[in-house]
């Protein structure tokens, strides 16, 4: 286990992500990888988000309800992500912190663009399933070095112009098709020991108090005023990665 310390700022750090994924949908693995590498290296707060992102994305998709109508609108993209992140991940084994960190921050910076971007162009149902095996290829690589996904998933379902209430659900699945292989990718490579594994399992515990947090704030704050905080918040802490990759590269 780690120290108290780093225990604490993890914990502090889910609850965070947490109450983002509540009030958003989005942004677990993102936020709270970017508030655990101010203490931990890349490759071990990757390991310690895959069970807290795991069992919540499942609960979220679960609870949403119409289970076989999601696997079965973006099974494309499913499984492009399944395999990519598979593979991705294997071939990642041994990238550099330093370039893991880069390439953390610049997804990052990324999902807070396409975040800020407002509407994307409109994607007709005809191209969808070109689409879908596209944004699934893209967030299968960037999901297998990073486990953060959310920018190329929710560029998708932005571009369908998916409702409110189906975006929870699909996003809920497909975070939930992309999280199996990664963690039974660290696991036969041997990044999620059992300490790190134990720990992973502890911050559920934050990850869902602050999941019911950010329901509540979605429900009774602006969430123009909470994203916009929160994707400030996301640009300091990516633009800190970079400099910290560039910092140690050079």
């Amino acid at each position: 286990m780690f120290d108290p310390t780093i225990l604490l700022v993890a914990s502090l750090a889910f609850l965070l992500a947490g109450t983002i994924k509540g009030a958003a949908g989005l942004g677990l693995p993102t936020a709270a990888i970017a508030g655990m590498t101010l203490v931990l290296e890349p490759r071990v707060a990757i390991a310690v988000i895959l069970f807290p992102m795991l069992v919540l994305n499942a609960w979220q998709w679960i609870s949403a309800g119409d289970l076989i109508r999601s696997a079965r609108q973006y099974a494309p993209f499913s499984v492009v992500l399944f395999i990519c992140v598979a593979v991705t991940a294997f071939f990642a084994k041994d990238v550099k912190d330093q370039n893991l960190m880069l390439a953390l921050g610049c997804v990052i910076v990324l999902f807070v663009v396409v975040s800020w971007s407002g509407k994307l162009p409109f994607l007709p149902v005809k191209h969808d399933l070109k689409a879908q095996v596209g944004f699934g290829l893209f967030a299968g690589v960037i999901g297998g070095m990073t486990s953060a996904w959310a920018a190329p998933m929710g560029m998708y379902l932005n571009m369908r112009d998916t409702p409110k209430e189906e975006f929870v659900r699909a996003s809920g699945f497909m975070i939930t098709v992309g999280s199996l292989p990664l963690c039974l990718s660290y696991a036969q490579l041997g990044f999620l020991t059992g300490p790190l594994a134990l720990t992973s399992l502890v911050m559920i515990v934050p990850a869902m108090i602050g999941f019911g947090l950010g329901a509540m704030i979605r429900n009774r704050l602006s969430q123009r005023i909470f994203k916009n905080v929160v994707l400030v918040v996301f640009l300091i802490l990516a633009l800190n990665l970079i400099r910290r990759a560039i910092w140690v590269v050079s």
